[in-house]
């Protein structure tokens, strides 16, 4: 298992480059001069040359990217243009709303898929398999913020059970209870787990379904097991390297319905600090954060390989 871990690591590490490589040149070629957006309407062009030079971009494209990867290896992601902050302070700042909605959604939408989709695989063409099939159809096809602003309408406005934006943090001598904590990110939970759901529990269906074909299961019910015993220690288990594979795939969705629901639900977390550092142009807060949620995405799917190991004996690398 360590010479496995190794030569994953290994192989990230170029995946890694390339994707600081492309963000920082993608940035860099785009249109528009931070600079003059930093000096306002009224700025002659010497004092946008004096920014230009303060924030080093009137060195060459290469040059600028050496400068800016020395200091990452050294775990310093540079300074906001605009907040005058280290980018590793506003990144610790925002991160708690991003985890707190990010794990929740996790977490919620595994318990409800894993049941929903083995129970519609269980019962293949019955009332729940149709129904989910529906409810895949419309996760898949209705936008995140459409459906935030379906929940603030019906459960904030109409109905008056949860508020409809903001946060406030768990943590600290000012923070909200538990209960006013959770109740404030209901509806994001709600919102960012519709997609989730509908991914999730469309594969554990598929991957059920096809494990109860198997003559293991046939063995199975022939030696007197319960169906809950079959379902569980029989079909759902050997079932779930495809489970957990599409459970990490999803936190690409994840990342990008973050910055969405961050958004309509007014969250001061990574996702509405990404929509600000991207309408004023700070690259050092862009390329920090695209390189952390780059390198979150590529531990996530290293944990989900290393499952396999537990999940499947037949398995080796």
């Amino acid at each position: 298992m360590l010479s496995f871990l190794l030569r994953r690591i290994a192989a990230v590490l170029p995946v890694l480059l390339v994707v600081s490589l492309v963000v920082f040149l993608i940035l860099r070629l785009a249109p528009g001069d931070p600079a003059a957006a930093i000096a306002g309407n009224n700025a002659t062009n010497d004092d946008i040359a004096k920014i230009r030079t303060q924030l080093g971009l009137d060195s060459s494209i290469p040059v600028q990217y050496g400068i800016w990867m020395g200091r990452v290896l050294q775990g310093d992601l540079g300074y906001s243009f605009y907040l005058s902050k280290p980018v590793t302070e506003l990144i610790a700042q925002r991160i708690e709303p991003t985890l707190a909605l990010a794990l929740g959604t996790v977490i919620l939408a595994v318990l409800l898929a894993v049941p929903l989709g083995t129970l519609a695989a269980w019962r293949l063409g019955g009332w729940l398999d149709r129904l989910l099939s529906g409810f895949s159809v419309a996760g898949f096809s209705i936008p995140v913020f459409v459906i935030g602003y379906v929940l603030i309408y019906l459960f904030s406005i109409r109905l008056e059970w949860l508020p409809v934006q903001g946060y406030k943090s768990l943590l600290g001598p000012s923070g909200a209870g538990l209960w006013d904590w959770m109740r404030q990110l209901i509806l994001p939970w709600m919102t960012l787990a519709m997609v989730y759901v509908a991914l999730i529990a469309r594969v554990t269906r598929a991957s059920v379904s096809e494990a109860l074909t198997e003559d293991y299961i046939r063995t199975a019910r022939a030696k007197g097991l319960t169906e809950t015993a079959v379902l569980l220690r029989h079909a759902l288990a050997n079932a779930a390297v495809p489970i957990v594979t599409v459970i990490g795939i999803g936190v690409a969705l994840l990342i990008g319905g973050v910055v969405v629901t961050e958004t309509v639900y007014a969250i001061p977390g990574l996702g509405s600090l990404t929509v600000d550092a991207v309408l004023n142009r700070d690259f050092p807060v862009i390329q920090g954060l695209v390189l952390m949620f780059s390198v979150s995405y590529v531990m996530v799917n290293l944990m989900v390989d290393l499952s396999y190991l537990f999940l499947d004996p037949r398995i080796r690398y």
